[in-house]
């Protein structure tokens, strides 16, 4: 699928959350396959030394559209932090996976550039204390306004109609924050890894379920390349439900 380069507008994307085993590589190696496959130029950037991302990197099919990689946890001599850092020029769209374990304090040198900061959220009671904690810290210590739409969750690897999921949900109703997606617990994630494709590049009809938990994250990030900049309120949050226990998180 190819579209025109008319929006050239360089699309920051981070996937954060200090919990391991969230699913930031998950996303992350998924948004990028998926821009490349619309035919925009994409990057990727790693941060955490395990390179899981980078590993699914070199997994991608020469015939497949090419995606930019970045080992930003390298230490390279001779060669300063930002030019090692640098993405292509004409670069649209730049996925930066974070390391776990990332402290509140570091959170700022990561989101201070953020054109979006996705947080991925599994439904356990672990991950969503978690995850508690990590919003409390991008609203607080990053400084990320509710108002600025530049967080957004995504729920991982849900199966629906559980007591977990149930949890999950109301936990994240409470936030005020949108959830763009309920990303399903399925095996597609484990094809895509094995073999460097995204779900919208790998072929089968029982991909469309998982395709379309895709839609309203992809839908809710592209309306962020036409926003209006940080800070400003003319338009409404995608999700803003009636404030029901995040009261502690308030910036």
């Amino acid at each position: 699928m190819q579209q025109s380069h008319s929006d050239t507008r360089l699309q920051k994307i981070l996937v954060l959350n200090p919990k391991g085993g969230s699913g930031k590589s998950t996303i992350a190696t998924n948004l990028a396959a998926y821009y490349a496959w619309r035919g925009l130029r994409v990057a990727l950037m790693e941060h955490d030394p395990q390179g899981s991302s980078l590993r699914w990197l070199k997994l991608r099919p020469a015939d497949l559209p090419p995606i930019h990689g970045i080992a930003a946890y390298e230490k390279k001599l001779g060669v300063t932090r930002t030019f090692a850092l640098r993405a292509p020029h004409g670069t649209e769209r730049l996925i930066i996976d974070t390391p776990a374990a990332i402290t509140g304090m570091q959170m700022p040198e990561f989101t201070n550039d953020a054109s979006v900061v996705v947080v991925p959220v599994l439904p356990s009671d672990i991950d969503i204390h978690a995850a508690s904690r990590c919003i409390a810290d991008l609203l607080l210590v990053a400084k990320i306004h509710r108002s600025e739409r530049r967080l957004v969750i995504v729920a991982n690897r849900a199966r629906r109609y559980t007591k977990a999921y149930s949890s999950l949900m109301r936990f994240l109703q409470s936030l005020r924050i949108p959830v763009a997606a309920v990303l399903r617990d399925s095996q597609a994630y484990v094809r895509s890894a094995e073999c460097g494709m995204g779900l919208h590049e790998m072929k089968g009809a029982l991909l469309q379920e998982d395709l379309d938990t895709w839609k309203p994250l992809v839908d809710w990030l592209e309306r962020r390349t036409v926003e209006p900049p940080h800070g400003t309120t003319d338009r409404p949050l995608v999700y803003e439900p009636a404030r029901t226990g995040a009261e502690a998180l308030s910036p």
